[in-house]
């Protein structure tokens, strides 16, 4: 029996969905779906070749070594829109670090729009997430990730923490990106040293895994030009069949404004309804 003295185990959440979508006609519907612990997932849109899909947390935040997994996988020639209901809070931890991750399968044809609301990190928050996509050599991937980094409205700093970020991803069953970020201490700190953040309190990144991507940069570039808010910066870069932005502000408001508006502009269509609201 365990000693009257020890801490009582505690009950974290593990919410896990796995969804399968397949082309039907000139639409995209979904074939197979499961849900477990508080993570669901929501269809409010099924446009003429997209499904929009939208991911609901139940237990209103993530903290102490909580797990979610997202699993996806889109059929030949069928288009998924995957966001979420509303920016996930990473509460604070006392010791574990909590645990995301999304893992995308795409077959010949298929695409998906990874497109989440922000992730906003409180003080003494632990996240460690991935984000690994396997695609056919046709295939088209378009991610947007955002985090702020404190409660602005609360003058938030983030004086202890932890944030690790891997995305790793795959064309014809070779790496074709990966990238690793990792913030451990105290990250406000860090984000003002000029090198780093500059001040910043958000930063995003954009990334387009698809064949015709690289062509597309100065079409990007000119939407920057047009669209960024004053104080949001936003650099492009293609190579080896991407495109890479990265944005960086000291107001997440305006950077996930700019987002929006570039979003809209390069994809050629109107973001997902949760983000309007």
């Amino acid at each position: 029996m365990p000693s009257p003295d020890a801490a009582p185990a505690r009950q974290r959440s593990d919410g896990r969905v796995r969804v399968r979508v397949v082309r039907h006609g000139i639409g995209t519907h979904v074939a197979d779906l499961s849900e477990a612990g508080p993570l669901r997932l929501r269809l409010p849109r099924h446009a003429a070749g997209a499904c929009e899909a939208v991911l609901l947390n139940t237990a209103g935040g993530i903290a102490c070594g909580d797990g979610f997994q997202v699993e996806a996988e889109i059929g030949p020639g069928a288009h998924l829109v995957l966001t979420t209901t509303a920016a996930e809070k990473i509460y604070k931890s006392d010791g574990p670090s909590s645990h995301v991750g999304t893992r995308a399968v795409l077959a010949e044809g298929a695409r998906l729009d990874w497109l989440p609301q922000e992730t906003i990190l409180f003080d003494r928050a632990r996240l460690e997430r991935r984000f690994e996509a396997d695609l056919a050599a046709d295939a088209r991937l378009l991610v947007f990730e955002a985090v702020v980094f404190g409660r602005t409205a609360r003058h938030e700093r983030l004086d202890s923490g932890l944030f690790r970020d891997a995305w790793r991803i795959r064309r014809g069953g070779r790496l074709a990106y990966a990238e690793s970020l990792a913030f451990d201490g105290p990250i406000t700190a860090l984000l003002e040293r000029t090198a780093l953040g500059g001040g910043a309190r958000a930063m995003a990144t954009l990334l387009d895994v698809s064949p015709d991507a690289e062509a597309r940069l100065e079409a990007f570039r000119t939407h920057v030009d047009a669209l960024a808010s004053p104080g949001v910066d936003v650099a492009a870069s293609a190579w080896n069949g991407h495109l890479v932005a990265r944005f960086l502000s000291a107001a997440p408001d305006a950077l996930r404004a700019t987002a929006a508006r570039l979003l809209v502009a390069y994809r050629g269509m109107p973001m997902p309804r949760v983000w309007q609201s």
